[in-house]
């Protein structure tokens, strides 16, 4: 696919809204804005979001707009949609995993069924690329970031379900769990990229805008 000219929207949590970096023009997004003439780069990532319906209300009410939730704000427009996310479910989000039969986004599992179905409704001719949470620090736990007591799986488990799920509703998966990249559990990557163990910094951000247009350029 030729990038140039084409207008995306870019569906995420802190990663997207550029936390980490040492200011929004070093976002992946910006940078494959700039390095590959989008038309538009719409950025819709806000910190601390979850693709799943919260439980209990959180302190700073934005970050209980789930991912299923925005989809209809996400401008019609766009040729193409990146969703990037999941992290914040198993890190510190109150909803349950689920299972298969889920379809509501009251769990993990039914979060990814809504959230795929909807987005296929409302961009039934644009690319809709589903990217996986990366690594983060100590993501073997089973408590998350230790906010919440109760047991989850291992992020691996997340990913898992993101990247079944995507498929399920045909749409193509960007694993960058499975490629391993940027993985701050690595003691040089971390002090190399993603210092705080969680969110990349400008050059792991570079790195995501060169996997992520890479994956576009070859479809």
């Amino acid at each position: 696919m030729e990038l140039s000219g084409k207008k995306i929207c870019f569906l995420g949590d802190s990663i997207t809204e550029g936390y980490g970096t040492s200011g929004i023009q070093n976002c992946y997004t910006e940078l494959l804005r700039r390095q590959h003439g989008l038309a538009a780069a719409w950025n819709h990532g806000i910190g601390g979001t979850r693709i799943t319906r919260q439980r209990r209300p959180s302190e700073n009410p934005i970050t209980d707009r789930d991912f299923c939730a925005r989809v209809s704000e996400l401008n019609v427009e766009a040729d193409v949609v990146v969703v990037f996310g999941g992290t914040n479910d198993y890190g510190h989000g109150d909803a349950p995993f689920g299972t298969p039969e889920d379809r509501t986004a009251d769990t993990f599992c039914g979060a990814c069924h809504e959230l795929f179905g909807s987005l296929k409704a409302r961009f039934p001719t644009a690319v809709i690329l589903v990217v996986t949470p990366i690594h983060r620090l100590r993501d073997e736990s089973n408590q998350g970031d230790g906010r919440e007591q109760a047991p989850r799986p291992a992020l691996k488990e997340y990913v898992r379900v993101i990247r079944e799920t995507a498929r399920a509703y045909e749409l193509p998966v960007l694993d960058l769990f499975g490629a391993n990249i940027l993985n701050p559990n690595d003691p040089e990557v971390r002090e190399a990229y993603v210092p705080d163990g969680l969110h990349p910094n400008d050059a792991g951000h570079r790195i995501l805008a060169q996997w992520i247009w890479k994956c576009l350029d070859a479809m």
